[in-house]
């Protein structure tokens, strides 16, 4: 698709198509809790949250996590977000937004850190699935950055050219793995950033997915 001219949208899961904050501040907290820390209002969470995750814990305990309390803090916040992400849905307009951007010749993918196992069953139940081309979770550990997994996903995208490519994200590392494989990026204030932090990025900064997507088609002509 890339080749005949076609823009193409790899958009992020959590806090971007899936507005899910409440779930992850909550299971943030739930697993801070097992160290002893005070809870974060969404406003600090966006302040300080950063990736890979145990940096945004070290920025709050004053050192990393070890190996054992990453594990069970991991554990808990996990165990919470399934509890809780039932009560969530899609981003306001997400499916019309979808749906247009197909129906005007483009390609789109997810690339999430979610787990892939849990990722699938969640997009196929809300009925988005048909339109994208590619729809991959996280394989392996959590806890890293999604440059290594933008690598795999961008060359599985059978005639899509990185240069074509616009990741839509929340969160800077959308756009540190956007520039790991040569595309470019449109960060969104609605999920885990403050617009300051994202704004420091050096790229797009927008408050819906409406002016993302015209931020994408802009920058892939």
């Amino acid at each position: 698709m890339g080749k005949n001219g076609a823009a193409h949208i790899v958009w992020d899961w959590n806090g971007t198509l899936f507005h899910d904050n409440e779930a992850i501040i909550g299971a943030t907290n739930a697993a801070f809790a097992e160290l002893g820390i005070e809870p974060l209002t969404l406003e600090r969470y966006r302040a300080l949250y950063c990736v890979p995750v145990p940096k945004f814990y070290e920025r709050l305990i004053g050192r990393l996590p070890t190996d054992e309390e990453w594990e069970t803090m991991d554990g808990v916040f996990h165990r919470y977000y399934l509890e809780h992400r039932t009560a969530c849905g899609l981003t306001d307009g997400v499916p019309t937004l979808l749906a247009d951007w197909q129906s005007a010749g483009h390609s789109q993918s997810i690339l999430s850190m979610y787990g892939h196992e849990d990722l699938v069953p969640l997009v196929r139940g809300f009925g988005i699935e048909p339109h994208f081309i590619r729809v991959d979770g996280r394989t392996g550990p959590s806890g890293g950055s999604k440059a290594e997994h933008m690598v795999r996903h961008v060359g599985a995208l059978t005639g899509v050219e990185a240069s074509r490519v616009v990741v839509i994200g929340d969160a800077a590392d959308d756009a540190v793995s956007a520039r790991h494989v040569g595309a470019q990026a449109v960060l969104y204030t609605g999920g885990s950033h403050s617009r300051a932090s994202l704004e420091e990025v050096g790229v797009p900064v927008v408050d819906t997915l409406a002016e993302a997507v015209a931020e994408a088609e802009r920058l892939a002509a």
